[in-house]
């Protein structure tokens, strides 16, 4: 496959409603979901919002079969063929009849979309196929279920697996409405109290690197090691990795070259992402993510590992109750819904968000750790896969560096993305996990 080219499928106009009762796809528009509405007024060539999933094959893509396999889901997934668009109050996606197109993988991952651009892209380069996705459209579990789709529709075209009534979204399906909803809105809960503010915690003190700042380097572990590992500490994976992480930033802010500024917040949070289709009956394919937030104080004094493992799991206990993350859709949603802020110009609105984000959002936490969990395409097609990857969003400046895993078969990958001049984040991780006796080994590429 020559470097620059581009494989564009020939794809049909859509002709059929995605609203059965109104609408015909030409006319196809959508508000943004309540978690999307804040990447628009923050995002920048820098800090993109775009998140890459990727599966590595057992075999080189075929790339007749792959083209006849993205031409055949051109229609399944109208929500996701959508431009940004500027309104006066918001912004909104708008529909357009535009192929799918196949682009060979090169150059920086997750890197901005143009405006004339998709919010998706698909690329291919030897056995690895890649989707990159604008958090404006969807979040890393709607993505996987659009991957999923892809590969598993390759499969079939190249006569690999036989069709089975394995659960994905299959071409000749008309999409249903639930796939494209506000899932926010549709299972919040009016007159909650807000959640309690918190404190401002900890940031890397790493200087950043020059532009093109963004790198990510990536690690292959076996599943059945960590997995045993946290078990020892009768934990799940996202525990143990959270604790992990948590216990690094302890040793990096141990450092007794640390300026002031970085001694002086001694509070370690890390923003774990909560898949909430897995407590609401929600089938939506756009964002459906909240965060909760275990931490340590280190005020309190140093915390040894098992401290931290009993810390993060009696928080992560606590703030996945559903009765909290009903709070924290509450907030949101109502601030979203407030008449002062419906009715105020997008140029307002948007200097709002930014200055939020800026003093109250990243201010907030330390590091992000994103767990897509062990995933599985079942039917004959998990043979045909080696590992998958999910690298996650450039962090803002303030964070600097964050992390996103994902577990396939008998492998685990995790996945840094970085963007300062020092790896000295990665290094304490990967040392806490080779002292418990988990096998590492670097990724290339």
């Amino acid at each position: 496959m020559e470097e620059g080219m581009e494989m564009q499928p020939a794809a049909t106009r859509i002709q059929r409603e995605t609203n059965p009762e109104s609408r015909q796809s030409d006319d196809f528009w959508l508000r943004l979901d309540n978690a999307a509405k804040i990447y628009p007024a923050v995002q920048s060539e820098e800090l993109t919002s775009v998140f890459r999933l990727s599966a590595v094959m057992k075999e080189r893509i075929r790339i007749g079969p792959f083209l006849k396999a993205v031409n055949l889901l051109e229609q399944r997934f109208p929500y996701y063929k959508m431009k940004l668009h500027k309104g006066f109050f918001w912004y909104y996606l708008q529909y357009v009849d535009e192929n799918m197109t196949v682009k060979p993988d090169g150059g920086a991952v997750c890197r901005s979309f143009e405006k004339q651009e998709l919010l998706f892209r698909i690329l291919v380069q030897g056995n690895k196929v890649s989707v990159e996705f604008s958090h404006i459209l969807a979040d890393g579990a709607g993505a996987f279920e659009f991957l999923k789709s892809l590969l598993m529709t390759y499969l079939e075209t190249c006569d690999l697996i036989i069709p089975s009534k394995t659960a994905f979204h299959r071409p000749e399906e008309k999409p249903a409405e639930e796939e494209y909803e506000d899932a926010f809105s549709k299972y919040v809960q009016a007159n909650l109290p807000s959640p309690l503010k918190i404190p401002k915690s900890f940031h890397l003190p790493f200087d950043l690197r020059t532009i093109p700042r963004y790198r990510a380097l990536s690690f292959l572990i076996p599943v059945g090691e960590i997995m045993a590992t946290a078990k020892t500490y009768g934990v799940t994976l996202t525990v143990y990795l959270v604790a992990v992480y948590l216990y690094a930033l302890q040793r990096i802010s141990n450092n007794p070259t640390l300026s002031r500024k970085h001694m002086r917040r001694r509070i370690f949070r890390i923003q774990v992402p909560v898949n909430l289709r897995r407590m609401y009956p929600s089938k939506t394919m756009r964002n459906f993510t909240l965060f909760v937030t275990p931490e340590i104080d280190l005020r309190l004094g140093q915390y040894t590992f098992e401290e931290i493992i009993k810390t993060v799991y009696h928080h992560m206990q606590l703030e996945t109750d559903r009765k909290l993350i009903n709070k924290i859709i509450s907030r949101n949603v109502s601030a979203e819904r407030n008449i002062l802020l419906k009715s105020t110009p997008l140029f307002i609105k948007s200097l709002i968000l930014h200055f939020t984000y800026k003093i109250a959002g990243t201010s907030r936490y330390s590091g992000v750790i994103t767990n897509l969990g062990k995933a599985s395409f079942g039917s004959g097609a998990d043979k045909h896969i080696d590992y998958l990857q999910f690298i996650p969003p450039p962090p803002n400046k303030t964070l600097k560096v964050n992390c996103g895993v994902i577990g396939f078969d008998s492998k685990l990958v995790l996945s840094f993305g970085n963007i300062t001049t020092s790896r000295e984040l990665e290094r304490e991780f990967i040392s806490v996990l080779t002292g418990d006796g988990v096998h590492v080994k670097h990724l290339d590429g």
